[in-house]
């Protein structure tokens, strides 16, 4: 497992790696807080990213060094250039506490804040964005279906189209049995996330929370779930096993089991909207 703190990607926001040997890019725009993890193969070539500087409708515009693309980060899309059209394969990624990270992954890795440059890791430059709800630099009027910067977790269904439950919903119901066409999934939320957009400092940001989603067939047997009494923590109701945020079964009958994680976002609303217009809200 690998970890990347959003207190060095929020100054830097595009991470190039290799992990398990497949070239990857983690990137993090701080503006519509999507952060997003892709692979770097397409049509045969391994892709190096780069910030632009430039924003659409407030989200970080990339390029690629090796035939100067522009590529939007919330969708992926090469939106300028010789690969206009194509899109990269996102990959599964979620927002976890690092206290929770170290817990569940003792052997995981994590970035370094031994970068080569010098920044104020730790701090932020975006205090008191969270919930302001006057997106920075979004020229055009935000959605006023949710507040502008509501987070949401966001499951893309197509490319204009995405099934999006708010955390307002979350914090009061996770977890939420759903399904998404046939598919039947389950999105589980904790509360205890600091948000990296609030306090100077970050550790003592608002605790906004995060969420994670996942398919919840497993063996052919469909599950349900609960709370738990621990946070962070769930119950399915048919084996009273116990499963933690990244999908795992801890304890119980399915002890070892892993569900399958469906590929979500947590985002502001103001930017989910702008590049998925056909969103289906679920409150």
């Amino acid at each position: 497992a690998r970890a990347y703190p959003l207190q060095i990607l929020l100054w830097h926001e595009i991470v190039n790696d290799r992990v398990a040997g497949r070239p990857v890019a983690v990137t993090y725009c701080p503006l519509c807080n999507s952060t997003v993890a892709f692979s770097r193969s397409l049509g045969g070539q391994t892709l190096d990213f780069g910030a632009t500087g430039v924003l659409r409708n407030s989200d970080l515009v990339m390029y690629d060094r090796q035939t100067f693309t522009w590529w939007q980060q919330l969708t992926g899309e090469g939106v300028v250039g010789q690969l206009t059209g194509r899109r990269l394969k996102p990959l599964g990624s979620q927002i976890l506490s690092w206290r929770r990270f170290r817990t569940l992954h003792p052997g995981g890795r994590v970035l370094s804040r031994e970068t080569g440059f010098q920044r104020d890791y730790g701090s932020t430059p975006y205090v008191l964005y969270e919930g302001s709800n006057d997106p920075y630099l979004f020229r055009d009027r935000p959605d006023e279906t949710l507040p502008a910067t509501e987070r949401v977790a966001a499951i893309p269904t197509g490319r204009r189209g995405a099934v999006v439950y708010p955390f307002s919903r979350l914090r009061r119901e996770a977890p939420i049995n759903d399904a998404i066409g046939q598919r039947p999934i389950v999105v589980f939320f904790d509360s205890r996330v600091a948000s990296p957009l609030d306090d100077a400092t970050i550790a003592q940001g608002d605790r906004v929370g995060s969420a994670s989603v996942f398919y919840r067939s497993l063996d052919g047997s469909e599950l349900s779930f609960v709370p738990d009494e621990r946070r962070g923590v769930f119950r399915d109701r048919q084996t009273g096993s116990s499963w933690t945020m990244t999908g795992l079964a801890v304890a119980g009958p399915l002890s070892g089991s892993r569900l399958r994680p469906l590929r979500h976002d947590d985002q502001f609303w103001f930017a989910l909207a702008a590049f998925y217009p056909r969103a289906e809200i679920r409150r």
